[in-house]
Parts: C-alpha cells; structure tokens; sequence
C-alpha cells in the first residue's frame, strides 16, 4: 500500500511541474517618426485596434511593453478593452524580459517590443524564427510562442502570423 501511495503523490508532483505559457510577440504599430517620444499615425492606431480584435478572447493576462509611446499606445486599445495593465519593460537588454516571461506559467502572455528586438525576445525564449530581420516598414508582424514546460524538458512551438492591413508605402 504504502508503494501505491508514493507512486499516487510522485505522479502529483510531476502533473503539478508540467504547465503552458502562450506569449504573443509584435512590434510596435505605425509611428509618425523615429524618436522616443513619437505617436501612432491614424494607420498605427488602426493597427493597434486589430490587434485588440485578433487578441480579445484569447484570455491575454498580462500585457508588457517598452516605456515608449509607440509601444504603449499599441498595447492600450487591448489592454482597456479586457481589463489588463501595460507593465513596462526595458526595451534593452532583452533578457529582462524574456526572463520575466519565462517565469510566467499557466497564462498567455503579450509582449510589445521593437523591430530590433522582437526577434531577439523570441529567440530568448527558446523559438527558431527563420526569419533574421524585421524591416522598418514592417508592423504586421504577430508571434505566438507556446512554451511547455514538462517536469524534465522546455518545449516551444513557434508559429508566425500577421494582424491588421498592411501600410501603403
């Protein structure tokens, strides 16, 4: 009996070890120039709406972002729609917060980056993007990285997307 038990609370602990985290990763949406402290142009703005459409109802938890403008107004129409702060981040080194994502269990996750960094948190956390650059002009980027963690190896999936209309150049 006493074998039956411990076998019963070793297969607890391990289902207990096993959890999945999705994070959704974009960058920024349109912006009207290249400093710190720019807005979203109207095409930024209705990019960050589709987002919110695309994201609504896919039980987001967390929303996280760099402290500029550009990334946070991208994040707001989401983050007021289901009810979730915009966390910042630093958006340099990229460590800080791919090690705060990874962290996270059980949640889906949204982080809001830069064209020079989305691909780099991506990688932090362990996906293969065949991609190796994101071009200025490229807004409609959406990555979506579902991370298991089992109770003896991290598995992530990878899966590319794009959301909102693409920009006349």
């Amino acid at each position: 009996m006493r074998k039956v038990y411990v076998l019963f609370i070793f297969l607890i602990v391990l289902s207990t070890a096993c959890s999945t985290t999705t994070v959704y990763i974009v960058r920024h949406a349109e912006k009207q120039n290249e400093t710190d402290t720019t807005d979203l142009t109207p095409a930024g703005y209705a990019r960050a709406d589709a987002l919110a459409e695309k994201l609504a109802n896919r039980g987001i938890d967390s929303i996280f972002s760099t402290p500029y403008y550009r990334t946070r107004q991208t994040a707001q129409t989401l983050a007021q729609r289901i009810g979730v702060p915009v966390v910042d981040y630093p958006a340099k080194p990229t460590e800080a917060i791919v090690n705060r994502v990874v962290a996270i269990r059980h949640k889906t996750v949204l982080v809001v980056g830069h064209s020079n960094t989305i691909l780099e948190i991506a990688r932090g956390l362990g996906a293969k993007p065949t991609m190796t650059k994101i071009e200025s002009g490229d807004f409609d980027k959406l990555f979506r990285l579902r991370i298991h963690h089992g109770p003896f190896r991290r598995s992530v999936n990878f899966f590319p997307d794009t959301y909102g209309q693409p920009t006349a150049p």
